[in-house]
């Protein structure tokens, strides 16, 4: 569907990113911190039937174009369910019901399974980004009063973006995640003197387990990675998604692994655990990304149990490697009960929200800041609570 708007500009929904020229819509990707609204990511999921509308994800990109030339879009999804969130807003759809209004569909923007912060609308350099994102929202507004959409839901935003939206009428909603600051490290050990005595000897003998258990952990990136260990990383993380059972959450399919390899490895990071006697393949693996100066974590396996190999794959060897690479951030992915103890501090990121039921969107509003002070609560708690060493409890952790 194409509309028409000023002579400048035209509004486009498409339902391919492959439809999309790739360089324009790279150009305007590449220069942001995130990696996952990259064009070959995004793109990844939809053709390995990742992120597809049988998948309950259907693919609704907005685009702007000046004559043939893409200078805007934003990565959208039409969805029937909350899945692949992780930003839990089943309840927000329980009240919706009570009141008679239908949650579902809705709009969601963001890179699919992927809860990291970044996410915003791409504008190409030099264009007028204010006019642009007016636009866009009012391109969204009418698709929504149009297709009968309950609202428009944008997760792990960017911080600066999100202010923009705030201007536009979009709600915030306030959430967490554990993120690892590089606090002038230079080595493992400089980590490790961030610890209080106990939590420093917690972590040695975890590392030594592994050691013990005749492993030995080496990091690959790039084209140091060999292509069958692609499909390998598929395996893992199906055997961890199966050890949960319906709670799983198997969303990306092996294709999706398969095709990494060759169009997205320059920013994986596998940190693979091999055995001593046989170092064919790893008895254990972890997946990460990397941009810049940040690490991204995103999915690990192994088909032993072993002791302490999911606390050295997931975080000790990634931190080892980042201090190295001069890395200043790493994101280890959801959730929170092993990382607290481990130097990830609770680091708030926002949700923004727009609804198009009046009553609906006006009892959330009244209420969200009462949510947003619990949470800000919360993450008070959790980070005074974390395991460093003499740190004045008065003054709680800070965030740039």
């Amino acid at each position: 569907m194409v509309e028409q708007l000023k002579p400048r500009y035209s509004v486009a929904w498409i339902n391919k990113i492959s439809e999309l020229p790739q360089a324009e819509w790279d150009a305007m990707a590449m220069p942001l911190l995130t990696p996952f609204l990259e064009w070959d990511w995004l793109n990844n999921m939809e053709t390995s039937g990742s992120a597809t509308a049988k998948a309950g994800w259907l693919p609704n990109h907005l685009t702007v174009w000046r004559d043939r030339n893409l200078i805007a879009a934003a990565p959208l999804y039409v969805k029937g369910h909350s899945y692949g969130e992780f930003v839990f807003d089943h309840q927000w759809a329980d009240l919706a019901q009570r009141l008679g209004v239908q949650y579902y569909p809705k709009l969601l923007g963001m890179s699919p399974f992927t809860p990291a912060e970044g996410y915003r609308f791409l504008i190409a350099p030099g264009e007028d980004e204010d006019e642009l994102t007016e636009l866009m929202v009012n391109a969204i507004d009418h698709f929504c009063s149009q297709n009968r959409i309950s609202g428009c839901h944008f997760l792990y935003v960017d911080p600066q973006w999100k202010m923009v939206l705030e201007r536009h009428g979009f709600m915030p909603w306030l959430h967490h995640s554990y993120i690892w600051q590089n606090n002038g490290f230079n080595t493992f050990d400089d980590y490790l003197g961030a610890f209080n005595a106990n939590q420093r000897r917690n972590i040695k003998r975890e590392r030594k387990a592994v050691q013990n258990a005749g492993l030995q952990m080496k990091t690959l990136t790039g084209d140091e990675i060999p292509k069958q260990m692609f499909p390998l990383m598929y395996t893992f993380y199906a055997d961890t998604c199966d050890k949960f059972g319906w709670w799983g959450s198997k969303y990306l399919t092996k294709r999706f692994f398969e095709q990494l390899h060759s169009n997205y490895r320059h920013r994986v990071l596998f940190v693979a655990a091999y055995n001593e006697q046989d170092n064919r393949q790893p008895a254990g693996m972890s997946f990460c990304l990397t941009k810049g100066d940040k690490l991204y974590g995103r999915y690990w396996g192994s088909l032993q149990d072993i002791d302490c190999l999911h606390f050295d794959a997931c975080y000790y060897t990634p931190i080892e490697w980042a201090i190295a690479h001069n890395i200043q951030s790493f994101d280890p992915g959801a959730g929170g009960r092993h990382k607290k103890r481990r130097g990830f501090p609770a680091t708030p990121n926002h949700s923004m929200h727009r609804f198009y039921n009046p009553r609906f969107g006006q009892i959330l509003r009244n209420h969200i800041n009462e949510i947003n002070n619990y949470e800000q609560q919360e993450i008070d708690a959790i980070n005074q609570e974390l395991p460093f060493a003499q740190r004045d409890t008065d003054k709680p952790i800070t965030f740039d």
